[in-house]
C-alpha cells in the first residue's frame, strides 16, 4: 500500500526525464505533461528588467505550472525550473543556458572551471486556478581546476547527453569528477528539491504524514 492518496491527481508540468525519475523513485504516482512555454523569452525579459535569478526561476516555474493547471484545474500541478548562475572574473553575474552543441558545452565548462556557481532551483504548485505553494533553493557547486585534456576526455565519454543539462554536466554520472565541493540537496541539484516538495505534499494531504 502506497503513501499517496487517490485525490488530488498529481501532475508534473515538465518533459524532464530526471524530474520524472526523482518523483518515481520517491514512490509518487503522477502524470507528466510538458508545458509549451517560451523559456528563452522569459529569461531575456527577466534579465532586461534586472530581476534576481531566484525570482526569475519562480517566474519560469510558475509559467509552466500555470499553463498545465489551466488544462487540468482539479489536479495539483508541479512546475519547476533551474538557472545556473555564476559570477565571472569581471564581477558580472552570468546566467547559463543548455549548450547548443558539444563545442558550446566545452566553452561553458571552461568558463565554469575553478569557480563556484549556483543552481537556482524553483518549484511551484498550482491548483484550482491559483498558486498554492512555492520554494526556491540554490545549491552551490565548486568546479575544480581540471585540465583541458581531462575536459576533452570527459566530453568524449559523456557525449551529447550533456546538451540536455543546463550545466553541461550530470552530477549523477561522470559529472561528479568535475567538482571539488558540492553544497545542497542532491535532488535539488538534479532539478527538483524533494525534501521541501514532500513536506508540502504531506501538509496538503496528498501523501500520508
Amino acid at each position: 500500500m502506497g503513501l499517496q492518496k487517490a485525490e488530488p491527481v498529481l501532475v508534473l508540468a515538465s518533459s524532464s526525464a530526471t524530474r520524472r525519475a526523482l518523483l518515481t523513485r520517491a514512490g509518487l504516482m503522477f502524470e507528466a505533461l510538458p508545458a509549451a512555454v517560451d523559456e528563452a523569452a522569459l529569461k531575456e525579459a527577466c534579465q532586461a528588467e534586472k530581476i534576481p535569478a531566484e525570482d526569475a526561476a519562480i517566474i519560469l516555474a510558475e509559467a509552466k505550472a500555470e499553463r498545465i493547471a489551466r488544462r487540468v484545474p482539479d489536479a495539483l500541478v508541479i512546475g519547476g525550473d533551474q538557472l545556473l548562475v555564476c559570477k565571472m572574473d569581471d564581477g558580472t553575474e552570468r546566467w547559463f543556458d543548455k549548450p547548443t552543441d558539444m563545442a558550446a558545452a566545452r566553452r561553458q565548462l571552461q568558463a565554469l572551471r575553478g569557480k563556484t556557481h549556483r543552481l537556482v532551483t524553483a518549484t511551484v504548485a498550482w491548483r484550482n486556478g491559483a498558486r498554492i505553494w512555492q520554494d526556491v533553493t540554490a545549491p552551490r557547486m565548486t568546479m575544480r581546476n581540471f585540465s583541458d585534456a581531462f575536459l576533452d576526455s570527459y566530453l568524449a565519454a559523456e557525449g551529447e547527453v550533456l546538451l540536455g543539462s543546463v550545466g553541461a554536466y550530470r552530477l549523477e554520472a561522470m559529472g561528479v569528477h568535475l567538482f571539488s565541493r558540492v553544497e545542497g540537496e542532491h535532488s535539488a541539484i538534479l532539478g527538483l528539491p524533494l525534501i521541501p516538495l514532500l513536506g508540502f505534499l504531506r501538509q496538503h494531504g496528498v501523501i500520508d504524514g
